[in-house]
């Protein structure tokens, strides 16, 4: 059996490899809904609410949805929009912009 010796270098040039493959996979956009369609359970679970919120955010057109018999679905990009279209700037960035 060989003995292979591993320098500083190596171990170096090995870190620079795995951060530039980290900043490749951060670079793509993570897909937060893979599935197309979520079922109701699912977009609770996702977004952390009761049945009666996601209840109001169907009644009052927040949310779209289709139903297909006694089952509600949901488009995960619709969600994700959602989300993206609602996000607040926390004070500290306002802060830092003046």
């Amino acid at each position: 059996m060989a003995i292979e010796v591993i320098t500083k270098e190596d171990l170096y040039e090995f870190r620079d490899l795995l951060i530039n493959d980290f900043k490749e996979i951060l670079k793509t956009k993570p897909q937060q809904n893979e599935k197309k369609w979520l079922k109701s359970n699912e977009v609770k679970k996702l977004l952390n609410i009761s049945s009666g919120t996601l209840q109001n955010l169907r009644i009052n057109g927040t949310l779209t949805y289709s139903k297909i018999g006694g089952t509600i679905f949901y488009q995960g990009q619709e969600i994700d929009k959602i989300l993206e279209l609602n996000s607040v700037n926390s004070k500290r960035d306002l802060l830092t912009k003046f």
